[in-house]
């Protein structure tokens, strides 16, 4: 560890909580949590949590170039000082009642010639050999072990020596060191290697790294480079070694020492400092000269293929412990995960945690993982029964609602969002509409051929363009429905108003317009409210008292509603009475919207119905049918195209109704699913639509595709085959071409198809023996080439000889399970075979040798056929 005028950090090899501040003088440490028993009131803060105290300074020894903590725990605060004339001497912090430290302590090491110190390192398995590293000397080596404990020679130290120590008695002066390697070179760097650290010692010399053998020290293996400074050992990868050259690292594979295994990116400026992580395997921290940063290689191995190299991959990060002051030096902790500590050339020190980098990993079924360092953290959505359903993640709900075969129902189309919880306003409206589409369209087969096929595109259209295609509008005033009071409010009728009554649900169909059957219906859904304002709506306000009356009374009915009840049959068209002006001025008081709009459109001038269309409580469907009988030719298509627009900007399902399955639904779609990420009943909306063009967006085909890699990724594969079922019968342009064939291993060509593309024969793939039946020709060549097929290992019949005409396997039994099943025969004389070995046969054949066998049926193979299907172990996630 080099000193020279800047601070550098030495932790404590035994104490995690202590380490060495070097420049001029020694200084140690003690770091702890800030504001602690043990933390003095003098303290030096390092961070937030923690603080260093001092507890000892020695000034004994000038000249310090380098510094080395003694290994071992006894004596725990013995160091290594290596000084500018090349001598080590061996000092302490603070007082030790070791008797094995007093008789070290003051000992010096000289070298036979006076030259600097660059670099000392102790063997970590034999403690007292220490090396030494000096500058070059021509007549001198610059690399010396010496033996701490070797016997004193004062007779060999010279009387100039003696003279250069100053006062230092000569009795613990050794000049004879255990090893001497490198002669005539200059040492930089060097450190004991794990694989061996009683026999090897890496050193950077000049102009090459060199490995001494102590065993044999006249060898050497060494390599040529200029990166021979700052040589450490990966602690976690022994073959691993990093040093550098001014703004360059080197990484080497000692098992491959040729050249590096690669060199990080040069910096601008000199680096001084390059350490690997004590508590982390491949990161190495590297500084360079005057600089506020620490830069960080995460060195990530990939799994290598066979006979080729593939380098590591580097993950290349910054951290700055200090905002603006420069870093002098940095240790890491030796236990302590990530953490360092770092120092300025005024010596203020800072206590640093680098955190790691997060890796996120998001399961298909909504569960989030993600690793920190050495641990491991999931998030799971809380599934509970208290957990409401609108709280829960898109996914979780389009998961659910796939196990309940959602979007399905072809029949009562409206019962999908029952399918889907039944909880959602929007999804309710959404299926109600399509029902209505779809039963409409179904009624149009008894018009005329021209009518049916214009009623049927005006359907799927939507109701904007239904009104706008509206003519022949008709004008009516009649009376209130059981009074013969002639009403001034205009109605309007016309064959398309009627068409979008029908798609609103208001009406059923047939040119009768009657809004019986939808009452009793809301009535028994417990809809009071909406069931009187549509009877309302429809000047029966007799009819909607007594809905009112009847809800009161009901089990858990509102008695509120009896109020309304009578606050409505004081009805008057007088326009100065008492009772308008207090319904007026009362009416947005009422909670209940339907309420509101019933008491807005009696106080209502005729034309002017802004409180009733503009409610946005009430349902799209239900002002849309009263716009449909109250706004006149020049309003209606204004309103209908300012509530699609709406619809559309803030993608709610309800403007489907108006939209249609056209470019306009599609687009209000994709504002729905870019807000909810719902594809899967973006999916099956457009599947409903009639087949065109919409089908053919490229917006519609990704949902489609989405929702399908969904199924897929959940594991659904029964589900995602009904919906391409249920897609091909919806979109017969969908349907799949076949991916899978069986071809000629002679020319290639797809049998089946070779069979199919044959129209004389008439018989397809059948000529083959996949009917099951024996009468059936066989055909046992390529049609193609004409060349024969594969024979089958068991029977040695070429293969498209059906089974029921192939001589047994040799077990009765066997020959009648094959058979027994007239479900079974197809697929018994299908190919099969394995892709590792490929030998094979017919299917049932194979089916029956491996019930009692792992190995291939073809002598002198020992391939485990089944036992490498490992998508056969899989279970679908819908049928657990």
């Amino acid at each position: 560890m080099s000193s020279g005028y800047k601070p550098d950090i030495l932790w404590s090899p035994h104490h995690a909580d202590r380490y060495v501040i070097c420049d001029t003088e020694l200084s140690l440490y003690r770091i702890g949590p800030a504001g602690s028993s043990e933390t003095k009131a003098g303290a030096l803060p390092l961070s937030e949590e923690t603080a260093a105290t001092l507890l000892a300074i020695n000034s004994d020894t000038p000249y310090m170039k380098c510094v080395a903590w003694y290994p071992k725990h006894e004596p725990e605060c013995l160091l290594a000082v290596g000084q500018a004339n090349g001598r080590v001497v061996l000092t302490s912090l603070g007082q030790s009642h070791n008797s094995k430290c007093k008789e070290l302590v003051g000992k010096e090491f000289v070298p036979k010639h006076a030259r600097q110190c660059n670099t000392l390192a102790w063997n970590p398995v034999d403690s007292n050999w220490l090396a030494a590293g000096l500058d070059k000397h021509r007549a001198d080596f610059s690399v010396l072990i010496w033996d701490i404990s070797s016997k004193f020679s004062p007779e060999a130290v010279p009387a100039e020596k003696v003279r250069l120590s100053g006062d230092v008695d000569s009795g613990l002066v050794v000049t004879k060191p255990l090893y001497e390697l490198g002669q005539n070179d200059a040492c930089l760097s060097l450190c004991w290697l794990p694989r061996d650290h009683q026999k090897l010692l890496l050193a950077g010399m000049h102009r090459n790294l060199a490995i001494f053998d102590l065993r044999n020290t006249s060898q050497k293996t060494f390599v040529n480079t200029k990166a021979i400074q700052g040589v450490t050992v990966d602690p976690h990868f022994q073959d691993r070694v990093a040093s550098f050259f001014e703004g360059q690292v080197a990484i080497w594979d000692l098992r491959k020492f040729e050249k590096p295994v690669f060199t990080l990116t040069e910096q601008p400026k000199p680096l001084t400092k390059v350490a690997w992580c004590p508590t982390r395997m491949g990161l190495l921290a590297t500084l360079t000269r005057d600089s506020n940063i620490i830069r960080l290689y995460d060195m990530q191995h990939t799994p290598m293929p066979f006979g080729d190299e593939v380098e590591p991959t580097i993950i290349e990060r910054s951290v700055q412990p200090c905002s603006e002051s420069i870093i002098s030096s940095f240790a890491w902790h030796p236990s302590a995960q990530n953490r360092m500590v770092v120092v300025s050339p005024n010596r203020v020190m800072n206590d640093f945690t680098v955190f790691e980098r997060i890796s996120l990993a998001w399961s298909s079924t909504t569960a989030l993982m993600w690793a920190c360092g050495r641990h491991l953290y999931e998030c799971a959505e809380d599934a509970g029964q208290g957990v409401a359903a609108t709280e829960k993640d898109i996914a979780t709900k389009m998961r659910e609602r796939a196990q309940s075969h959602y979007g399905h129902d072809t029949v009562q189309v409206w019962r999908n969002h029952v399918l889907a919880g039944g909880d959602d306003p929007q999804l309710r409206s959404l299926w109600y509409t399509l029902h209505y589409i779809l039963h409409c369209s179904q009624y149009t087969e008894n018009v005329e051929q021209k009518q049916q096929s214009n009623k049927q595109s005006l359907i799927y259209s939507g109701i904007k363009n239904i009104v706008k295609s509206s003519s022949g509008t008709t004008e009516t005033r009649r009376c209130w429905s059981g009074s013969d009071r002639q009403t001034d409010v205009p109605r309007y009728h016309s064959e398309e108003r009627s068409l979008a009554l029908q798609l609103c649900g208001w009406i059923g169909r047939g040119p009768d317009i009657d809004v019986e059957p939808f009452l009793k219906s809301l009535e028994q859904e417990g809809e009071w409210e909406r069931a009187a304002a549509v009877a309302l709506f429809n000047l029966d306000i007799r009819r909607a008292i007594q809905i009112l009356n009847k809800g009161a009374s009901a089990e858990k009915g509102d008695l509120n509603l009896n109020v309304v009840a009578m606050a409505l049959s004081g009805y008057t068209d007088e326009k100065n009475s008492l009772w308008r002006e207090m319904c007026s001025s009362l009416r947005l008081q009422l909670k209940k919207p339907y309420l509101c709009i019933m008491f807005a459109f009696l106080t209502s001038e005729p034309g002017a119905y802004d409180a009733v269309l503009y409610e946005s409580r009430v349902a799209v469907r239900d002002r849309v049918a009263f716009a449909c009988m109250f706004l006149n030719d020049a309003q209606l298509p204004r309103y209908i195209d300012k509530l699609t627009n709406e619809m559309k900007e803030a993608g709610n399902l309800e403007g489907i109704l108006l939209t249609g399955l056209t470019k306009d639904g599609v687009d209000l779609m994709e504002s729905y699913v870019d807000r909810t990420g719902d594809v899967q009943t973006a999916s099956f909306c457009m599947l409903k639509g009639s087949p065109g063009e919409v089908l053919k967006d490229p917006r519609v085909q990704c949902w489609i595709e989405n929702y399908r890699n969904l199924l897929d990724a959940w594991r659904f594969w029964h589900k995602r085959a009904e919906f391409d079922i249920h897609r091909s019968k919806l979109d017969p342009s969908s349907k799949p071409l076949p991916q899978v064939f069986v071809s000629c291993n002679f020319c290639g060509k797809s049998i089946s198809y070779s069979c199919s593309a044959m129209p004389h024969q008439g018989r397809g793939f059948s000529q083959y023996g996949v009917s099951g039946s024996p009468t059936k020709s066989k055909v046992t060549s390529c049609p193609g080439c004409r060349k024969p097929l594969p024979r089958c290992a068991l029977c040695l019949m070429n293969m498209g000889t059906p089974v029921s005409s192939c001589p047994g396997t040799g077990k009765a039994n066997e020959k009648a399970d094959l058979t027994r099943d007239k479900k079974l025969a197809q697929f018994n004389n299908w190919f099969t075979w394995c892709h590792n070995c490929r030998h094979g046969g017919h299917a049932g054949h194979m089916l029956s040798w491996f019930r009692d066998h792992s190995e291939c049926p073809v002598s002198a193979c020992t391939c485990k056929c089944m036992q490498l299907d490992t998508t056969g172990n899989l279970v679908p996630s819908d049928s657990v």
